[in-house]
């Protein structure tokens, strides 16, 4: 039965066939709090996070995983039944989180228990034998024993030895901050997770495109995307207002690096529970609320003012659009739409270049600052359309219902126009002009109540791991019988140095003028 028992190990239906209820569920605490499984299970969390990092998720970006579904729908036809948008919050993910965090728990508990314990014993006895340590010395001494044995231990304390005292010989120990170190990593693991499980039940993020001279409330209607945890009551997020004064942005000129980046800042101003105050918002120095919301800036781009006139004369679109960037050099696209223009509503599509160079390859932008700014555009026109009220893209045009303005020749109508240029659209529906251009910035808004905790763990588990991984534990002992002093040691972890020079030392201390030399693996040498 015995070797039977050993050959086929006990699995969870033997487990819940032989025992009972209560011993079933101390087995069962046991499987979950070892530390084979928490291994197991942080491997199976990093899994997770692969397909997560590699495909665009709903609560980091619904806008990206749209854009990929329309993209790749032999794809999409695979990861959305098996719920590859939404793994961090799939039910699994979570499983696994909970599971991790418990079998964390109930494996350091008990730990932590009987560091206590070995903390307060004092070291270990005296061996019979300390010449079978793995290093060891002995000599000769004329001192007297308790003489010896004091400076032994004189030796030991100095070098943060714990010792234990007998009649004939000395026990030390140190490296107790070895396990303590190990128990501040896992401990410190435990604050992480719980700081990020704050950060994602608590906490939001949102982004919003703010033009030059406008601003910006914090409430949800107000966002361009938005994404928040489950315990988030949207419609108590933290009141303050964020107006954007001026931005400004500087390229390389010269030959080299032509057109990178050199300056992003914008001046705002912000109104928050502690009055109003003007802040300058740069690329790595976010802006915090008295609140804790933090506002950081994270893309800009053009907005080409624009004024169109309906056929009856009237002013039907006046401001600035903002245009989505498509290159280095910032060519820009965008939509000006126009729904309230009499008797045909009106429609724009058109790319913005901020220095504009019309060649064989067509018109593009040269260099990404407004130094010789253009816009490209055709024009469409229909009927009136019922309001739906059903949302859609700023950035995109839906021509159901529309038809392109005929120009010359039958063909379609497309306009190059310079800041301050406007053209009349033929068969009386209107004109468009251009009258400059400002620039927008997007801003991350986020409050993530559980950084902070995240971070001072993940700075403390780093500097236990490095305590667990440096203190090397090791015992001495040195005996002094019949003016013979023996001292041996050994290490309690792998890749130890300095044994032998440390039990010579000792041995040095309580036979300064005789001892032999260190012998590893027990051996002796004698002196000629």
């Amino acid at each position: 039965m015995g070797r039977e028992l050993r050959d086929h190990p006990v699995t969870a239906a033997d487990a819940g066939r032989a025992l009972g209820p209560g011993q079933f569920l101390r087995w069962a605490w046991g499987q979950l709090t070892s530390m084979r499984t928490a291994l197991a299970l942080l491997f199976l969390l990093a899994l997770a996070t692969i397909p997560g990092s590699m495909i665009p998720q709903r609560s980091a970006s619904p806008i990206s995983v749209l854009d990929f579904k329309r993209d790749n729908p032999i794809w999409d036809g695979i990861l959305e039944p098996l719920g590859f948008y939404d793994v961090y919050t799939s039910p699994a993910f979570s499983a696994v989180y909970l599971l991790l965090f418990v079998s964390l728990i109930g494996c350091i508990l008990p730990r932590i228990g009987k560091y206590a314990t070995a903390v307060r014993k004092p070291p270990p006895a005296l061996p019979a034998r300390i010449d079978r340590l793995p290093a060891s010395a002995s000599a000769r001494t004329d001192a007297a024993t308790e003489n010896a044995l004091d400076a032994g231990e004189a030796w030991l304390r100095s070098r943060r030895y714990r010792t234990r005292r007998s009649a004939d010989g000395v026990s030390a120990e140190r490296g107790y901050s070895r396990e303590a170190g190990n128990l501040v990593f896992h401990l410190s693991l435990i604050a992480m997770l719980i700081g990020m499980a704050w950060s994602n039940l608590l906490g939001y993020h949102g982004s919003v495109v703010v033009v030059e001279g406008r601003g910006f409330a914090n409430v949800i209607t107000q966002y361009d995307d938005f994404t928040a945890g489950a315990l988030v009551d949207t419609d108590r997020l933290e009141a303050f207002d964020l107006d954007v004064t001026e931005f400004r942005a500087t390229f390389e000129t010269g030959e080299v690096q032509r057109g990178a980046a050199r300056q992003f800042d914008a001046d705002v101003t912000v109104t928050d529970a502690t009055g109003t105050r003007d802040v300058l918002l740069t690329v790595n120095e976010p802006v915090l609320t008295s609140g804790g919301t933090q506002v950081n800036l994270i893309g800009h781009g053009y907005a080409p003012t624009f004024t169109v006139r309906d056929g009856n004369g009237d002013v039907a679109f006046s401001g600035p659009v903002v245009f989505l960037p498509q290159d280095g050099n910032f060519s820009s696209v965008g939509v000006v739409k126009v729904p309230d223009a009499r008797p045909q509503r009106l429609a724009f599509e058109a790319f913005f270049f901020p220095t504009a160079v019309l060649d064989e390859t067509g018109p593009h932008s040269v260099f990404p600052d407004a130094l010789n700014p253009e816009v490209y555009l055709n024009a469409w026109s229909g009927p009136p359309a019922v309001e739906t009220g059903l949302p859609e893209s700023v950035y995109t045009l839906n021509t159901a219902g529309l038809a392109p303005v005929p120009g010359d020749g039958g063909e379609v109508l497309r306009a190059r126009m310079l800041p301050g240029a406007g053209f009349t659209l033929p068969d009386g529906l209107g004109s468009i002009s251009f009258d400059g251009w400002q620039r927008w910035v997007k801003l991350q808004v986020s409050e993530t109540p559980g950084n902070a905790m995240t971070l001072i763990s993940l700075a403390v588990g780093l500097a236990g791991l490095s305590v667990s991984l440096f203190v090397r534990p090791r015992r001495l002992f040195v005996r002094v019988t019949d003016g013979e002093a023996t001292a041996g040691g050994l290490d309690r972890a792998d890749a130890a140095t300095g044994l032998e020079d440390e039990v010579a030392g000792l041995l040095a201390s309580v036979a300064p003028a005789g001892h032999n030399g260190v012998a590893p693996g027990g051996a002796e040498e004698e002196s000629r």
